[in-house]
């Protein structure tokens, strides 16, 4: 096939690296799907790794020679150090001219399509990112696992993990020897049965991290059965998202001629129990908004800005 004018675009995040190889036309030509490549997860060497096989790869899909390729433009939209992504872009040999950007904007174009607007986010971690009246870029938390991010799967994760550790102390006092289905889930999530093993795995076993974000699908399930203390971990967690994101609109959006446009992105955000917990708090907060649940891959995104630039 010719490879003439050929742009990449690549959504990085931590949990999986969608890329895309598209024409002249901003049709795709191929894409591939790749593990997390967020390097404050997995380090610098293994996301540098990751991304180059990723790339490689992507050409393989679209059978392109990748040492004869003629690439045009490479996106790279990616979690983690921006500092780090930005020495990553300058060591890429044959990939056209290569920019980065935060992982924030695919998600931002898709809610707002250029416009003023902004869009939350929760998945692996969390974020609001907005495009301001003036056309700026405004990002907020994003913090990471050890300072915050409010409404991610660790986030929501930990909390719940925390009530039910309580449980297992004996608060509330379970009746007749029957755990709620949020504590009987952590002991089968971890194999442990008693608080302590339970608390000694969480503070001391190097993949306990990893166990607290693997924890949240579980929690949304049970949410959504009615649970009563994952329904109230979920509505904690997305609050505090819902805070930070109050504190964007009312800052830039002070006085909004029309319903700004506000997109929410992200596998936690988009279930059951947070959206109506979100849904909740934006007419209690009286959001001068329109929310926008996105189903699209990020990727589409990064397809789009591609597709916008001249």
């Amino acid at each position: 096939m010719s490879d003439s004018a050929l742009k990449i675009g690549v959504d990085g995040g931590g949990t999986k690296t969608e890329l895309i190889l598209v024409d002249a036309a901003g049709a795709v030509v191929a894409t591939h799907l790749a593990p997390g490549c967020n390097p404050s997860q997995i380090g610098a060497a293994q996301a540098r790794a990751t991304l180059t096989e990723a790339l490689q790869a992507l050409l393989r899909a679209a059978q392109v020679d990748p040492a004869a390729a003629r690439i045009s433009r490479t996106l790279l939209c990616m979690a983690g150090s921006p500092p780090f992504w930005r020495e990553y872009a300058g060591s890429l040999a044959g990939f056209g001219r290569v920019d980065t950007a935060d992982d924030s904007i695919p998600v931002l174009e898709l809610a707002t399509a250029g416009a003023p607007g902004l869009v939350l986010h929760a998945g692996t971690g969390s974020f609001v990112a907005a495009r301001a009246p003036d056309g700026s870029i405004r990002y907020a938390g994003g913090l990471g696992w050890k300072l915050g991010d409010a409404g991610s799967g660790f986030d929501l994760g930990r909390r719940a993990i925390a009530v039910a550790l309580l449980e297992l102390q004996g608060w509330p006092a379970s009746h007749a020897g029957t755990l709620s289905p949020l504590a009987a889930a952590l002991q089968a999530h971890t194999g442990l049965a008693e608080y302590a093993a339970n608390s000694r795995f969480f503070y001391h076993d190097a993949a306990a991290n990893a166990a607290i974000s693997a924890f949240a699908p579980r929690v949304l399930e049970l949410a959504e059965h009615n649970c009563g203390p994952a329904q109230q971990a979920v509505a904690d967690s997305v609050t505090d998202l819902a805070r930070l994101a109050d504190r964007v609109i009312h800052q830039l959006f002070p006085a909004p001629a029309g319903p700004v446009p506000c997109g929410v992105s992200g596998r936690i955000l988009n279930s059951v129990p947070a959206t109506f917990a979100l849904r909740s708090l934006a007419e209690k907060l009286r959001w001068p908004v329109t929310l926008h649940f996105l189903t699209t891959p990020p990727s589409e995104g990064v397809r789009r800005l591609l597709a916008r630039e001249t």
